[in-house]
Order: structure tokens, then C-alpha cells, then sequence
């Protein structure tokens, strides 16, 4: 968490934290012998010389001799070592620098006394400790010196190229491939579409998916149709001059040969062919968009309806490739689960009927662990050919998928493919990704809750004005855009709130994980448990009936530890003295005695408890770096410690439906609090502190102060106060729930806060929308409950940044029962909610960026509207509109009027340009019977 760079990082261990808090013992003023002052500078030097090197050795991973890959093993250890020793010589001078209070008289003289010896027994221990390490340092680099690491690193380069592992996709028989006949078509059909301009499509899919396969039967479908064609397939740092050549060969055979190093005469010679010619090229694998700059300017761009076909992981390539405003980025999907199983079974046996009766049910478990991935279902098929028909085999099979332990030639084949992916990936981001092989197979991942974790464990570095989270965000949305890690749930704005990792993926990274000493997983469900000298993050998953036992783990070096199920037989807190991390993850019979010895994790910087029955305990308040504190799923606390004020490094709290704190004004560093409650017992000057925390970016707040109470006043006021100096500072998520009315915010927010991008105001509906609120230029979100006339939906649709409207409304005793949405309205939202008694129409214009929409349509009174037949909604002016759920309340109206409704509404989107496919919902039965006509 200090500084600004990568403190922690799988490629160099802990060598950046460590050389962070060597600095800075040399610049502070600390009361140390001057010995250890020149000890702790020998430190610093010789570990930053050897942290170049670890980052140089990180850049060539893939082609590490043993000798270098065991040095490099040695010294990462050392820096975790090392961090330990200088961590708890920090905490001996801290404790040190203060006078502390021992108390009056003879007894406190004593108390003095004896804290003193024990304090320089204990800097004696340490300074011994330095010395250790120091002489482990030394040898460490007469080994460097000895192997000629230095040098051996810059031949890394020159290292046998391997053989392609594409090829078996390019020769790939028809017969034998499945599923590939509508992807293949799909892509022609935006291939071959009679324009004559060129135009470049793009297929993305993570690796192993089939591209090059894709890309193949398209080849072959339609490559006789031009000119002349080529296929080259690129390599992570492509030879640029031999790529311009096997064009050149492929698409003009009568070429003569070009000396090596006419990289310039290449081109110009291959433009000039392919000057007049109807060419099709296909580039098989691009990396990166700087390598298809270079050959989008070889090829010439002619008017004789040229393609070119390129195929990535990445999805930033893949927009970078295809032709501009002509969205041609094809996404390839995983196969369905019955052209899995085809192809499963067509390896192994030939035909679905052919499989032993016994082992199809274990079968289809495999199967589905594949994931749709072909390269896995493929992989798991040839190792299953290897393997007799015996149930427990094939169960053996399916319980090393997503475990790393498996070892055979087509699963290592497989895991070299996918590796490419991973080495392609910056240490930054291969340290984040090695990171989730923490969590167990399947478990979806909250987004949010996995940037916190690599704030705390020092993953993230700060990049110009962004926050941590704002960079740990980016980083995510890296992994997700190289296919690494695969989107569960979205939300309104496109940004993905959830992942998981495929089970393919999860092999490999856990054997690397493993591999590097970097995480360390015990589990019961697979037999599974790895042992190392030191642990440094252990993950714990107690799934079945019998309890695994770590006694044979030295668990004193520990940093993270994740339960996600609690087992009685875990040791206890006290047995993990170098924790930062602890997240104790679904444990419903975890109890609170588990806590005790909280207080003495002197280190923690992140504490997240998922527990039913649980109470936190007053020694919180000991762990002075704590910087992230999760109580969301423990709903049996209600109010926290008294000691929670003592928390001066908190960044994020986040809990649910607990009391404001007293002493709230203490947390300055605070950033994030969700949700707290303000009822009768809060004290009017915690709420007045609220207003002090000009770092809070974002609010939850229940506020449970009835109109009834006496003092209700001086608590709206104190509020409303505390809200304005937020607003003024740097409030970004706001959120208030309350069963009262909540009218007073009304007109009171002065000057409104500026910065605000999201609002919720649920719980009683306000009389109308605030005038503060139709200032707030950066908002995109707003979730309100508010009486909705005609004139609220004009106030609504001039919000200049509005992408997401949730409107809420019980105004069932206004006259007017239409609301129309009007030309030019609601300019950029994309999704929009309406619950209402009110019936919704939209003018031509209206909403020109809505991708989804929910409302209720009143089908006795849509009618009324219309006189005869169903009444025109303008749901055809939604002219981006991909999602349309229609709730249709059928009370007191004819079943031939719902059905005339819903068959308009089915027109209507038949004539928007996505077509969507409306979900109609009926609410209540029709009161009057069918009638004949």
C-alpha cells in the first residue's frame, strides 16, 4: 500500500515492498544504532541490484534454465524473509519512539523496566536475524556471479523457435470438426457482401476456442473466388520481413527470391501485385495492434472488393483490425453443450452411441467442465483414450479439471497453447491473474471485492490521476479483454460487474501459482494438498465430511489466508503473525472466539467476514494499518466496537445496515462506507462528523429518523449540513434508503454536489424531483422513487449524462393516465426502468440510445386510448433498443385486446433494426371471456 509502484508481484516477490521500507527506515528519524544503519543499507543496494535482474529474468520466464529459475526462486523467498525481519524491527522502533505511559509510583516504574529489557532482548534477536539474512544475501550474489545469470539472460532471445501448435487447425478434416458450419457462414456472409471497398473482419476468441480453425474452413470455402489469396500465421513477436514474403509467395508463385534485409522491396513489390487484384488474405493470431499497422500498410487498400480476415485474443486488436464504423468484429462463442458432447464423443468412441453405459453420465460432468472450450473437450478426449473404461478413472479425470494436477502430453499440449496467452500478459497483470487461482472452481467473482484484495495485497500501481481502484478496474478489464477470465454479470453501462475463470484456465494458472510458490491450496474435494517450507498465501477449502490437517505447513509466514469453509482444526490466528489479508468466506458456523487473538495481526491492512453468527471484537481496533474492513454478509452485526474510531488508515468500509459509528470524524482517510444506519440512538454529532470525511467518495446511509420524532429537525439539518461539505469535496455514489419521507432534501443541497455520478433515493417517493438534482452534470445512474407527472419526464430527459433511469411511482390518482417521451429526451440512456401506473409512448427521436427497456403497459386503458385496436406506443422509434420486457396488467380488459396488444408490440420491434426479441409478461387474468367477432 505504499508509495505508488507495484509493491508485490508474482515476478519478483516481495523485493518492492521490502526496498520501499528500507528507504524509508534510512530517512526517518528513528532512534537506531549506527551499525544497523550501514547493515540496512547494505540491504537496500544489493537487493535493488538483484530486483533488476528478477524483472530482466520475468521478461524470459518461458525459456528460464533450472539453475536460473532456482536462484530466482531463492532470492524471491529471501525478500519475503527479509520484509518479515525488517517489519517486526519497524514495529520494535515504533513501539520505542514514544514516551508510553507506565503508569504512576514504584509499579509503573517496574511496568517501565521490564518493557525496556524485553524491547532490547528484542532488537538483539532482529539485529542477529539481519545478520542471517545479510550472509544469504552475499552467497546469493557469488551465485549470480557464478552462473553468469547476468549474461545468460541476454541470449534468452536467441532460443530455438518451437514447433507452430496451429498446424493441426489448418489441416483439420470437415468431417471431423463440429459446430463450425454456422460460424463459418456467419462470417462469410460479412465477407462476401458485393461492395467493392476492402474491408477487414476480425474474429476474437480466447485461446483454444478455434480461430485458426474458423479461419481455415472460411479459407477454403471462399478462397477461390478471388484473385489471389494468402494465410500467414503471426507468432507473439513476428519476423515482420518473412511475413511479407509468404504473402508475397502465396499470392504470386512466379515471384522471384528477395535477399534478406529488403524488407522495403518486399512491400513495394507486394503492393504493387495486389494493386489490381480481388485479394483475400487471412492473418492468423495478431498480438497486437502494432504488429497489424505494420502490415495494414503493405497491403494495398484497392476498390476490387479485397478482404482481409484477421483472427485475436484480444478484443482491443481485434476493433484496432476491422474496418472503421462497420462493427466486423466477430466474437466467437464457446460450442453449445449438445455440439460439445458430439465432439467429445466422436474422438473417443465415434458417436454418442457408442459410449459404455456406465461412464456417459461422468462423461457429460467432463464435458461440461470443458466449458464449450473445443482445445479442452478435444485435450480431455485424448487423455480419456488413454485411460480403461473404469468409472473410477474417469472420475479421476473429471476431479483434476481446474486442480493444475493432471499430467499428460495433450493436457500439457493444451496448457502450452493457453500458456502463450499468459506470457503474453505484463507482470502486473500475470500477478493479478495467478491471483484468482485463490478461489475455488466455478465461484464467481464480485469485481469490486477483487480490486479491493489487490489494493490490499499491493498488486495495483497508481497511474496518473486514477485512483487504486480506478487502476485495479483497468487491470480487470485487461484480463477480461484478453479472454483470461470470462464476464458473468454486466451492468447498465457495459462495465462488467462479475467474472469467473474457465476451468481450462484455472489448470493453469494454479499449476503456475504453484509452480512459483505464489499461492498455496488445500482442499479435501480433490485430495489436494500442496506443501511448501513457507506458505506466503494459503487458501483453505474445507468442502467435504473429513477435515484436512495442516500440520505439516509452516504457516508463520503466511500473508493471506482465505477460509472458505471453516474447519475447527484450523490453527488459530495467533499462528499466522505475518498476515495482511484475511478473508473468511462463507462460514456460517464460524464463531466469534475465532477473533480473538485478532488484535495481535499487527500487519493486517485487509479484514472481509461472511458469517451468519458472529460479533467483532473491541481488539479491531489494535490493527492500526487496516486499511479495508468487509462486514457485508455478516447480518448478526448491528453496531461496531467502540474502538472502531482508532482506524486512522481505513480506506473502505463496507457493511450492511450498521450504525454510524461515534467517533466517525476519527476514519479521515475513509473513501468508501455502505450502508450505515441514522435512527434514534445515532448521536447528532456523529452525523455532524459525517460531513468532516472530505475523502468519502461514496455513501449508503438508511435513515430511520420518523416525521414523529421530536428532535427530527435538528438531525435533517445536521444532515443535509454534513451532505453539502461531501458534495463540496469529493462524493461520487450517493445512497439513501429510508421508510420516511425524506423531503428535505428537497431544496436544501446548496451548492450541489458536483461530482456526483450516481444516485439512489429509495424507499418513500419524493413530491418531485429536487431542484439540486437538475444541475447534476455528471450523473450517469439514478434510482428514485418519485410521484412522475409529464413535466418529470421533461426535467429527466434534459440530465445531459443519464445512461441508466430505475423510476419508481405510485401516482395512481392522477387524472392523465399517459406519459410521452419526447423528441429529443433522455439523449444518452441506455437502459431505462419505469414502474408505474401510468401508461409510457414515445415520440420519433425519443431516447435514441436506449439498448433496454422494462415498463407496464395498462391493457384496458391502452385500448380506451385507442378507440379500436391497439393503441401506436412508438416503441418502433427505439431504434437501438436490443432488450424489451413488456408487463402487461391485464385486469378489466379483454383477452382479444392483450393478445391485439402483444401482437403490436411483436410488429413493432420487428421493424427496429436489432430486432429484438420482446419478453411480454401478463399480470392478473383478463376479467371479460373471448368473444366471436
Amino acid at each position: 500500500m505504499e508509495g505508488n509502484g507495484i509493491m508485490v508481484s508474482a515476478a519478483t516477490g516481495a523485493m518492492n515492498s521490502l526496498l520501499a521500507k528500507l528507504a524509508a527506515l534510512l530517512e526517518e528519524d528513528y532512534q537506531m544504532h549506527k551499525g544497523m544503519k550501514r547493515e540496512i543499507a547494505f540491504l537496500k543496494d544489493e537487493l535493488s541490484s538483484m530486483n533488476a535482474l528478477l524483472e530482466r529474468l520475468a521478461d524470459t520466464e518461458a525459456a528460464l534454465d533450472p539453475q536460473t529459475k532456482e536462484w530466482r526462486s531463492q532470492v524471491r523467498e529471501m525478500s519475503y524473509d527479509i520484509e518479515d525481519c525488517i517489519d517486526e524491527y519497524t514495529r520494535q522502533l515504533r513501539h520505542g519512539q514514544p514516551q508510553r505511559p507506565g503508569g504512576n509510583g514504584i509499579m509503573g516504574f517496574f511496568h517501565g523496566y521490564v518493557q525496556k529489557v524485553k524491547d532490547l532482548v528484542g532488537r538483539h534477536e532482529i539485529a542477529e536475524q539481519i545478520q542471517e539474512l545479510k550472509a544469504r544475501i552475499v552467497e546469493a550474489g557469488h551465485r549470480r556471479k557464478r552462473y553468469k545469470l547476468d549474461s545468460a539472460v541476454n541470449c534468452k532471445s536467441n532460443h530455438v523457435v518451437p514447433i507452430d501448435r496451429r498446424l493441426p487447425a489448418l489441416f483439420a478434416e470437415l468431417d471431423a470438426l463440429v459446430g463450425i458450419d454456422r460460424p463459418r457462414d456467419e462470417i462469410i456472409k460479412l465477407l462476401d457482401d458485393g461492395e467493392q471497398r476492402m474491408k477487414v473482419v476480425s474474429i476474437v476468441g480466447s485461446g483454444g476456442l478455434g480461430k485458426t480453425t474458423l479461419a481455415n474452413q472460411v479459407y477454403q470455402k471462399i478462397g477461390e473466388q478471388f484473385d489471389c489469396k494468402a494465410f500467414v500465421s503471426l507468432s507473439q513477436h513476428p519476423d515482420m520481413e518473412m511475413i511479407f514474403q509468404t504473402i508475397l509467395y502465396q499470392v504470386n508463385d512466379e515471384v522471384g527470391r528477395i535477399r534478406s534485409g529488403d524488407k522495403e522491396q518486399v512491400i513495394s513489390e507486394l503492393r504493387a501485385f495486389l494493386k489490381n487484384k480481388r485479394y483475400f488474405i487471412v492473418i492468423d493470431d495478431i498480438w497486437s495492434a502494432q504488429a497489424w499497422n505494420t502490415i495494414r500498410y503493405s497491403l494495398l487498400e484497392n476498390n476490387c472488393g479485397s478482404r482481409i480476415l484477421v483472427t485475436t485474443r484480444i478484443g482491443t486488436v481485434a476493433k484496432s483490425c476491422s474496418s472503421p464504423c462497420l462493427n466486423l468484429v466477430y466474437e466467437l462463442r464457446v460450442l453449445s453443450e449438445n455440439d460439445s458432447k458430439r465432439l467429445f464423443f466422436r474422438r473417443i468412441f465415434g458417436s454418442e452411441d457408442k459410449c459404455p453405459h456406465q461412464l456417459k453420465d461422468i462423461a457429460v460432468e467432463i464435458v461440461r467442465k470443458c466449458g464449450g472450450l473445443p482445445l479442452a473437450i478435444i485435450s480431455m478426449a485424448s487423455l480419456l483414450t488413454t485411460k480403461s473404461y473404469v468409472r473410477a478413472e474417469w472420475f479421476k479425470v473429471r476431479d483434476s479439471i481446474g486442480s493444475g494436477i493432471e499430467k499428460n502430453s495433450d493436457v500439457e499440449e493444451m496448457n502450452m497453447i493457453l500458456s502463450l496467452s499468459y506470457y503474453d500478459l505484463p507482470h502486473h497483470l500475470r500477478t493479478c491473474l495467478l491471483y484468482l487461482s485463490m478461489f475455488p472452481e466455478d465461484y464467481v467473482v464480485n469485481r469490486d471485492y477483487l480490486v479491493r484484495r489487490w489494493v490490499a495485497e499491493g498488486f495495483i500501481k497508481a497511474n496518473g490521476g486514477r485512483t487504486f481502484e480506478e487502476e485495479g478496474e483497468c487491470y480487470f478489464n485487461e484480463l477480461i479483454n484478453r479472454s483470461m477470465i470470462q464476464p458473468v454479470h454486466t451492468l447498465y453501462d457495459g462495465r462488467v460487474y462479475s467474472c469467473k475463470v474457465h476451468d481450462m484456465i484455472l489448470d493453469l494458472i494454479i499449476s503456475k501459482a504453484t509452480e512459483e510458490n505464489f499461492v498455496t491450496i488445500v482442499t479435501d474435494r480433490k485430495q489436494m494438498l500442496v506443501s511448501k517450507d513457507k506458505v506466503h498465501r494459503l487458501s483453505f477449502d474445507n468442502y467435504g465430511q473429513e477435515d484436512v490437517t495442516l500440520y505439516s505447513m509452516v504457516t508463520t509466514h503466511v500473508r493471506s489466508l482465505n477460509i472458505f469453509r471453516y474447519s475447527e482444526q484450523m490453527p488459530p490466528l495467533s499462528n499466522f503473525p505475518a498476515l495482511r489479508m484475511l478473508d473468511l468466506d462463507g462460514n456460517n458456523n464460524l464463531e466469534s472466539s475465532y477473533l480473538e487473538d485478532i488484535g495481535k495481526l499487527f500487519q493486517l491492512r485487509y479484514l472481509r467476514i461472511r458469517a451468519s453468527n458472529i460479533s467483532l471484537p473491541d481488539q479491531i481496533g489494535e490493527l492500526q494499518f487496516l486499511v479495508i474492513l468487509d462486514l457485508l454478509n455478516c447480518i448478526g452485526i448491528s453496531k461496531l466496537p467502540a474502538s472502531i474510531g482508532k482506524l486512522r488508515h481505513l480506506k473502505c468500509l463496507v457493511v450492511h445496515r450498521v450504525e454510524l459509528p461515534d467517533g466517525v470524524g476519527n476514519l479521515q482517510d475513509l473513501e468508501y462506507m455502505s450502508l450505515v444506519v441514522v435512527d434514534y440512538s445515532t448521536s447528532v454529532s456523529s452525523l455532524q462528523e459525517l460531513g468532516s470525511l472530505t475523502k468519502l467518495r461514496t455513501l449508503g446511509l438508511d435513515w430511520r429518523i420518523g416525521d414523529f420524532h421530536k428532535e427530527k429537525l435538528t438531525y435533517a439539518d445536521n444532515f443535509v449540513s454534513s451532505l453539502g461539505k461531501l458534495g463540496r469535496s469529493n462524493l461520487q455514489y450517493l445512497t439513501l434508503i429510508s421508510p420516511w419521507s425524506l423531503d428535505f432534501l428537497l431544496d436544501s443541497w446548496s451548492p450541489p454536489p458536483h461530482l456526483l455520478q450516481r444516485l439512489g433515493i429509495t424507499g418513500w417517493y419524493l413530491s418531485r424531483i429536487p431542484v439540486w438534482m437538475a444541475s447534476l452534470a455528471d450523473l450517469t445512474f439514478l434510482d428514485i422513487e418519485v410521484k412522475v407527472r409529464q413535466e418529470t419526464l421533461q426535467i429527466l430527459g434534459n440530465f445531459p449524462a443519464l445512461q441508466f433511469l430505475e423510476l419508481y411511482s405510485n401516482a395512481a390518482d392522477y387524472g392523465d393516465r399517459w406519459l410521452t417521451v419526447s423528441n429529443g429526451g433522455f439523449r444518452c440512456l441506455q437502459k431505462f426502468k419505469f414502474v408505474h401506473w401510468m401508461n409510457l409512448m414515445f415520440e420519433e427521436g425519443a431516447m435514441p440510445m436506449l439498448e433496454t427497456l422494462e415498463f407496464q403497459i395498462i391493457a384496458h386503458e391502452a385500448r380506451a386510448e385507442s378507440g379500436f385496436g391497439p393503441p401506436d406506443l412508438g416503441i418502433c422509434h427505439l431504434s437501438a433498443l436490443r432488450n424489451l420486457i413488456v408487463n402487461i396488467y391485464c385486469e378489466c380488459a379483454r383477452v382479444e385486446d392483450v393478445e391485439a396488444l402483444e401482437a403490436a408490440i411483436w410488429i413493432a420491434v420487428s421493424m427496429l433494426p436489432n430486432h429484438p426479441t420482446p419478453t411480454l409478461h401478463r399480470f392478473r387474468e383478463a376479467e371479460m371471456a373471448k368473444y366471436d367477432a
